[in-house]
């Protein structure tokens, strides 16, 4: 039998997992440096290269001094904690990536205490030593600390640190050590990270991932934590709610370097793939075919956001998707329930519209974005919080978000986040930024990234947590603006957009089609005013000096899905196709707008 390690890589967003993972496939020689692109092996779906972050976790595993290391890559983000979750499960320690300047953050407290409540084994890297003002050993004292608030063992305390820059390639024992490559790194994991315990007994393997193959089908991710795994068996598959159903396992495969390789069996403790078993979902166990035992399913935790997805309605509907009706839709968003755990789909009255929970305006988007580029147009809703009922008392999700700000902007800052109910509770001073930490209600929340990215000229770094749910917090003053509404059908004329530029600033340029009830800019007062941007210039056989200056148009200001989703009230939605995102109302006529009040519950 081989050495085996099982490994999850965890960390706040950016702070370098991904490029690490890449640095050790490139020691274990399964890629060389001068293959390399620029571009991150693992995060090779194109949302992930867009935003620079892990949406969802991938298993690789290299080969190191005759140990097969099994490396797990999670999402730094708390909206994906879903992912996180499930993941940690298959492993037996964490390395912490933790950046040499930030110090833990709020996803790096959030993720270590799922690792920590699971008993696992972490291994402390102090990346990014070759920045400016990086104060590693300060940084290091930092996550022991975090370590005792979050109630670590004597064997978890007692924990390596390997310093490095994954950027450069190399990880040493001293910050000021640098060396040629990073074995140090794999020499600590195979010294310190326990091997899986092999538990003799009937076969159990909790499935904690689904893959997809276009020609085996669905393919159920897990480890194997009882017995050993054998192709072309017959198995029981023990599902979360008790029930068991036969069935048998056709191919099984092991993770070797990025890809699989096809094996006759997988023994204790190592991560494998399966296909042949039918309908099922994330948390069954495998089990014996004739005595079958099921592991107790994974809490998740729950989602604190909703919006209203519903098929688009626009004149414009069907020009530029390829799946515009509700049995798409339904099918989709079902689809995704199977393997992103922290979504929730609820049917509405209407058959056309749907309630999708989540864990945050990312995690929606996320979802949002992935399906309009798969050709799907649909419409969606304000996102809303979920308010829970406690003893009669409304309560509301809190979230701990951590702002680090220029010292000339802090007080402006701290005043904006007290409107929205948010109470300080920690405030220093961390090199030339000041570092605030706040309770805030998740309704704060939305809209606010723009606002404090307005306030500290685009130096402030904002990140956030779900915390607990709270009694209700109080009203939340919301958009101050009205908007600017397309009064008729037709293409966006310069000429008039010129003439209402004093009016408000624009979301379009010139020469796009609009139709009459989309929303095209913001008001620069508190109502909503219809505008005419079709109108052309009328022409006469009278010319007058200045008649035909050239037209000045200031730039429009373009949305991302996330702004666009944050921006809109009550009365909108969001347009999404394949080509683009517009804001419309939804009523889009004036008389149906003034007799629903424009406001849908």
């Amino acid at each position: 039998m081989k050495e085996i390690r099982n490994i999850a890589i965890i960390a706040h967003v950016d702070h370098g997992k991904t490029t690490l993972v890449d640095k050790i496939l490139y020691q274990s020689e399964l890629f060389h440096e001068k293959d390399e692109k620029k571009e991150l092996i693992l995060d090779n779906n194109d949302l992930e290269r867009e935003r620079g972050i892990t949406i969802l976790s991938k298993n690789v595993s290299v080969e190191y001094k005759g140990t097969k290391i099994n490396i797990i890559d999670t999402p730094g983000h708390a909206d994906f904690g879903g992912e996180v979750e499930r993941v940690l499960n298959m492993a037996d320690g964490v390395l912490l990536l933790v950046d040499a300047f930030e110090g833990p953050m709020p996803q790096t407290r959030y993720v270590l205490g799922k690792a920590i409540a699971l008993g696992l084994k972490p291994i402390v890297v102090v990346n990014k030593v070759d920045k400016e003002n990086c104060r590693p050993e300060e940084v290091q004292e930092m996550v022991f600390d975090l370590m005792c608030n979050l109630d670590a063992t004597e064997d978890q305390l007692d924990f390596p640190t390997v310093y490095g820059s994954a950027k450069n390639g190399w990880m040493s024992a001293h910050w000021e050590d640098q060396k040629e490559d990073v074995t140090y790194l794999l020499d600590q994991v195979i010294e310190h990270i326990p091997t899986p315990e092999i538990v003799e007994g009937t076969t159990q393997m909790q499935i904690t991932s689904i893959d997809y193959s276009n020609y085996i089908g669905r393919i159920a991710v897990g480890r194997v934590s009882r017995g050993m795994l054998k192709a072309n068996s017959p198995v029981s598959l023990v599902k979360r709610d008790g029930t068991i159903a036969k069935s048998r396992i056709k191919e099984l495969f092991v993770f070797t370097g990025l890809g699989k390789e096809k094996v006759d069996e997988v023994q204790c403790g190592d991560l494998c793939a399966l296909n042949g078993i039918e309908d099922f979902n994330i948390g069954d166990t495998v089990a014996d075919f004739e005595n079958p035992e099921g592991l107790v399913p994974m809490d998740i935790d729950e989602p604190t956001m909703s919006m209203l997805f519903t098929i688009n309605t626009s004149p414009f509907f069907g020009k530029e998707g390829d799946f515009v009706t509700s049995r798409h839709l339904r099918d989709r968003l079902f689809k995704e329930t199977e393997k992103n755990l922290a979504l929730r789909v609820e049917e509405t009255e209407s058959p056309d519209a749907y309630t999708v929970y989540g864990r945050g305006v990312l995690h929606l988007s996320v979802l949002i974005e992935t399906m309009r580029r798969e050709g799907y147009e649909l419409q969606v809703g304000k996102p809303r919080v979920i308010i829970k009922e406690v003893d009669g008392v409304k309560h509301e999700p809190i979230e701990m978000m951590t702002i680090d700000v220029p010292e000339a902007t802090a007080g402006k800052v701290i005043e904006l986040i007290n409107m929205r109910k948010g109470e300080m509770t920690v405030m220093e001073p961390r090199n030339d930024l000041m570092h605030l930490e706040f309770e805030i209600p998740s309704r704060g929340i939305i809209g606010l990234r723009n606002s404090i990215l307005t306030i500290s000229a685009g130096e402030a770094i904002m990140a956030h947590r779900f915390l607990h749910f709270a009694p209700w917090k109080g009203e939340i003053p919301s958009r101050s603006k009205g908007v600017l509404i397309v009064h008729e059908t037709g293409t966006s004329i310069p000429f008039a957009l010129n003439k209402l530029q004093d009016r408000g600033h624009f979301f379009i340029p010139p020469g796009v089609e609009v139709y009459e009830g989309q929303v095209i800019g913001e008001h620069n007062r508190d109502n909503d005013l219809i505008v005419n941007v079709t109108k052309t210039k009328k022409m006469s056989n009278m010319r007058s000096s200045g008649a035909d200056d050239k037209v000045k148009i200031a730039p429009p200001l373009i949305m991302s899905l996330e702004q666009a989703m944050e921006y809109i009230d009550d009365d909108e939605y969001v347009e999404l196709t394949p080509k683009n995102i517009r804001l419309r109302k939804i009523y889009l006529k004036e008389h149906e707008r003034k007799r629903g009040k424009g406001v849908i519950a």
